[in-house]
């Protein structure tokens, strides 16, 4: 995450972007602002009940262009990117574990529990603890303890 004298890029996109995403009929999933290698990323995640297609990420990626622009967030040139959350979607914020709850869901550890990292199971309830239904009962884990928690639903593609 990236820090300039204008504060936190991610949330000063945020709030940009967001208002756009409503107008559009669309959600705003996520914001990052990245460096892989040598080059930034601005990375804009939407989506939409019946699911996003190209021409939503175009339609968004053209109306927030000229507005992050005017407002110069970022004080290095970058890549700006526009998409869907896709499948096995990261759930980071609360609104994602809100709106996931009762779905499938992978919870990978920093360290193991009972000898294992990976855990899968029905999200049940988060309140800053991640819980969620196995096979063998509830499981809670405190998310200082949880390295990534994503949507289960790509697991009859492999």
């Amino acid at each position: 995450m990236a820090q300039n004298k204008k504060g936190n890029t991610e949330s000063v996109v945020r709030s940009l972007v967001e208002p756009v995403a409503e107008q559009l009929g669309l959600k705003l999933w996520d914001v990052r602002f990245v460096k892989e290698g040598t080059e930034h990323y601005l990375r804009i995640t939407i989506d939409k009940e019946e699911g996003i297609l190209i021409e939503d990420c175009e339609r968004m990626s053209r109306a927030i262009d000229p507005i992050i622009d005017e407002a110069d967030p970022i004080d290095c040139s970058y890549f700006l990117e526009v998409s869907s959350p896709g499948l096995g979607r990261p759930l980071t914020r609360d609104e994602h574990f809100a709106a996931m709850m009762g779905q499938e869901v992978k919870i990978h550890l920093i360290r193991p529990f009972e000898n294992q990292r990976d855990f899968v199971g029905t999200l049940t309830a988060y309140d800053g603890s991640v819980t969620i239904d196995t096979d063998g009962g509830p499981l809670t884990f405190a998310k200082a303890d949880i390295s990534s928690v994503k949507l289960n639903d790509d697991a009859d593609l492999f």
